[in-house]
């Protein structure tokens, strides 16, 4: 594989620290991230303390205060303070904890959002209508993004929250989150802006998008793998949240046991519920590190030449690129539209069979994409077979045997 240095910055600095590139042309980070050898230590760290310690390993090896230390290493991503960013298992958890705390019985009572958010934020929501919430779904009108005319003009004085995707799933289009919050902030509303698609790829910055509550995984661009998300809450407002969804580790004094209504702690740990899953944040913290280390502005600038780059090849090739043509309204994924008879999920397993990783969504097409540790040439490699697949047919091979991950 030819090394390229590019746009200040070199993948092939990075490329051994992540063991699949050895043997795979990986470009599926939108789904899950490669998994850096870091991991393997970190996960050995935590084996070695429960060895070790034993039940000590809670106060001795850092378990039960995991959720607020690895909170504070992706605050970091976030521009946000220490102290304001509380782990979790994941988004659904997160964003039925942040209902949980808001009161639907009043005249503002709207929720706000469009039809193109991850559909399991929206199930969350749809379920507090018995508890009086009215939800707005603003449409989008090509299936790529949303007029941010009229997402803003649906954000109004009854609107209670606005929990909305920086970066779409299916299409890569990336919102105007600073001008959502700006208008929320205008009318008295809150934003709770879903990073997950964006962080490790996008910059983002809590203080200067005026965000009230962000949150994500660490599955995709942070490299973290599953069961660590975030959450974080501007200080000011942390202190005024009452979740109903709760436990014993956002207690004030949790080995107190007390009975009764909940004392909640200060800072982030108010937000927590249960026992956290150690392992899984301990992990995540591997993929933090090297996102930080890398920088997520020359990802950013790197992401944006490949991405462009494969574009211009994918376009000069017959195919459609429903994503956003302008890279400064895109995150870090394209999506390849395909022709109405041919099966999305039996190319993915055709390129797979080659050693290249991808993904298809319905409603989108086959998604890739590259992250600050692919070469130029793997995207080269991709649009190739991609065209012969196409060219020769032979992606029907795959229809009745492929296994869809």
């Amino acid at each position: 594989m030819t090394t390229t240095s590019t746009a200040g910055h070199d993948p092939a600095l990075w490329r051994p620290r992540f063991p699949i590139l050895e043997h795979k042309n990986y470009l599926v980070t939108h789904s899950l991230g490669a998994m850096p050898a870091a991991v393997y230590d970190k996960l050995q760290g935590f084996a070695d303390d429960w060895a070790r310690l034993g039940v000590r390993a809670w106060s001795e090896g850092g378990w039960w205060a995991s959720p607020v230390t690895v909170g504070n290493l992706l605050a970091k991503l976030l521009g946000a303070p220490e102290g304001t960013v509380a782990m979790h298992q994941n988004v659904s958890v997160i964003q039925s904890i942040v209902a949980s705390a808001l009161d639907f019985s009043g005249p503002r009572n709207k929720v706000v959002y469009s039809d193109l958010n991850f559909p399991t934020n929206m199930y969350v929501w749809e379920g507090y209508r018995r508890d009086g919430a009215r939800i707005v779904s603003v449409p989008s009108q090509d299936g790529v993004g949303i007029d941010l005319e009229a997402l803003l003009a649906a954000i109004d004085e009854e609107t209670l929250i606005v929990p909305i995707s920086h970066v779409l799933f299916r299409s890569s289009y990336l919102q105007d989150a600073k001008a959502i919050c700006a208008r929320a902030r205008e009318v008295g509303a809150l934003v709770l802006l879903d990073t997950y698609q964006s962080l490790g790829t996008v910059p983002v910055d809590v203080e200067d998008l005026g965000v009230d509550m962000v949150c994500g995984g660490s599955v995709k661009w942070l490299c973290g793998g599953p069961g660590a998300g975030y959450l974080y809450v501007r200080p000011d407002l942390l202190e005024t949240l009452r979740p109903r969804i709760t436990g014993w580790a956002a207690h004030a004094d949790p080995f107190a046991f007390e009975v009764g209504e909940q004392r909640y702690a200060e800072g982030a740990a108010r937000l927590l519920h249960g026992s956290p899953a150690v392992p899984s944040l301990l992990a995540a913290s591997a993929g933090y590190e090297v996102v930080l280390e890398a920088g997520v502005e020359r990802i950013r600038d790197y992401s944006t030449l490949m991405t462009e780059s494969l574009r211009a090849d994918l376009l000069d090739r017959g195919f459609t690129v429903p994503s956003a043509q302008d890279p400064a309204r895109r995150g870090g994924t394209l999506t390849v539209g395909l022709h109405e008879d041919e099966d999305g999920p039996s190319f993915v397993s055709a390129l797979a069979d080659r050693d290249i990783l991808v993904d298809h969504r319905p409603e989108a097409g086959i998604r890739v994409s590259p992250h600050f540790y692919t070469e130029l040439d793997e995207l080269r490699a991709f649009a190739a077979a991609l065209s012969d697949l196409r060219e020769s047919g032979k992606w029907r091979e795959f229809r009745d045997r492929r296994s869809d991950y």
